[in-house]
């Protein structure tokens, strides 16, 4: 009851005409009831699951620029409006970056014995100009790159070898931590004369499976290419590089990849619209793109379908919201979120209020909670939604972050509450921008309480915001 009653305590941005929409036990138990149809129609008469494949198995992978690209924004206009949304294309302009033919990558031993990684280019990376060969140095972290004297790194292929931290729970947390090797290592080695620099896949995962994943480089820094190896080839070569450490070690590489032109996207915008307060808008959604290996299941194809079944499931259960609630299929969120950052330009200068968004781009696992960056205030009301969520497990709702696709809004609507759908991270990282991120590897049923956590919380906000 104390939880509750938070909702008449908290006057901010969700109250109505200066009372609390929590006055009664009813409205809580109204929303509870109309929850409870929510994840029905989830469970029993979900599309998410085919919507998600259809996605990953008859489009694929879709980089920024590509194709596949292309035709999964047709393929999200003709979705939006068969379910009798308000459908429109925002165009963008969005760098473009190919990977070309397949990368090969070996490493030669002191007695010539020669074995083939499993590897991929980072995105963003410049090609190696036919086969490159290097004496190969095995550093511990970007850190140590920084420091190392240039004449140990001069002419040679650095090998950083840095593993996300396996003691945090949260392995999102590792993954920000890590993060600033795939970003940087290619510059910093650039910097210290360095051939090129390979990382180690930022997995948690001791496996095959490679990871790519968007890197920059410096200004006034040669560019150099950047690769990552697999968790179980970066273990294989710290081994054997411990077991003989007066010897040296060759590594070959080739990368075809290459930056063309920027071209002309978009992002994929469906709706509908409010009733009594259409004017403001509610916007949801995750990012149409992927990188080019793997499918794009779960980062962001279940992010796009959380969002696309919430408002399918408003059409289905004749729900007419007050607020016009808007879902955008993101382009670009990769290598340069140019479908956030227009977006939050172009209905800035149309003059449209945004009071909410909400982004889902962690994957298709069970649902945990929701996050918060916002105010004071609006954290609170987010923890005041904790007792209608109890019974379907969610747990978390608490400060945090948003997403990469709704982060610019905060520039634009400096008092916007950004929200971001909390689902359990631990496998997360074992298919994240690799070719194990595969529509087999998503479950059907997680996906759907994903899909009904979203379409719960949106309802609320629409329910609640003034």
């Amino acid at each position: 009851m104390k939880q509750i009653l938070l909702f008449i305590s908290i006057s901010f941005w969700m109250i109505h005409s200066g009372s609390a929409y929590s006055q009664s036990v009813n409205a809580h138990t109204d929303d509870s009831v109309f929850i409870r149809k929510i994840y029905d129609e989830a469970l029993s008469n979900g599309e998410a699951y085919e919507n998600l494949r259809v996605l990953c198995k008859e489009i694929g992978a879709r980089i920024t620029g590509s194709t596949e690209a292309q035709m999964a924004i047709e393929w999200g206009h003709k979705l939006m409006t068969d379910y009798g949304f308000k459908v429109r294309l925002m165009e963008i302009t969005v760098p473009h970056w190919e990977r070309g033919n397949k990368e090969a990558f070996w490493i030669r031993k002191g007695d010539g014995t020669i074995t083939k990684l499993n590897g991929l280019a980072l995105g963003g990376s410049v090609g190696t100009n036919g086969i490159l060969r290097g004496k190969l140095i095995e550093l511990n972290s970007l850190e140590e790159l920084k420091e190392i004297p240039e004449e140990k790194v001069k002419g040679k292929i650095v090998f950083v070898n840095q593993k996300m931290d396996e003691q945090l729970i949260q392995t999102f947390r590792a993954y920000g931590g890590c993060y600033p090797v795939r970003g940087s290592s290619a510059s910093e080695g650039a910097k210290k004369g360095a051939l090129a620099v390979v990382i180690r896949s930022l997995g948690l995962a001791i496996d095959n499976h490679p990871h790519t994943g968007s890197m920059r480089y410096h200004e006034d820094v040669p560019k150099i290419p950047a690769a990552a190896i697999s968790t179980s080839d970066a273990e294989l070569i710290h081994k054997y590089i411990v077991q003989h450490p007066n010897e040296e070690i060759e590594f070959v590489m080739e990368m075809d990849c290459r930056k063309l032109e920027d071209k002309i996207s978009y992002n994929v915008i469906g709706e509908i619209p409010g009733s009594s307060k259409a004017e403001k808008i509610i916007t949801i959604g995750g990012h149409l793109d992927s990188w080019d290996t793997g499918e794009g299941a779960h980062d962001d194809g279940a992010g796009v379908i959380h969002c696309l079944e919430a408002l399918r499931i408003f059409k289905a259960l004749n729900y007419q919201p007050e607020h016009t609630i808007r879902v955008v299929f993101f382009m670009n969120e990769e290598n340069g979120n140019m479908g956030g950052k227009t977006y939050a330009k172009l209905v800035k200068e149309d003059g449209e209020q945004h009071v909410a968004a909400l982004e889902s781009d962690r994957g298709g696992f069970a649902p945990r909670g929701f996050s918060c960056d916002g105010s004071e205030e609006q954290i609170e009301w987010l923890k005041s939604t904790a007792p209608l969520f109890k019974e379907y497990d969610l747990h978390l709702f608490e400060k945090g972050y948003g997403g990469v696709d709704i982060g610019p809004l905060k520039k634009e609507f400096p008092d916007i509450a950004l929200f971001g759908f909390v689902p359990d991270s631990q496998r997360y990282f074992d298919m994240h921008h690799s070719p194990n991120d595969v529509f087999e590897n998503v479950n059907k049923r997680e996906l759907e309480l994903g899909a009904a956590a979203v379409a719960s919380f949106v309802y609320l906000l629409d329910r609640q915001l003034d």
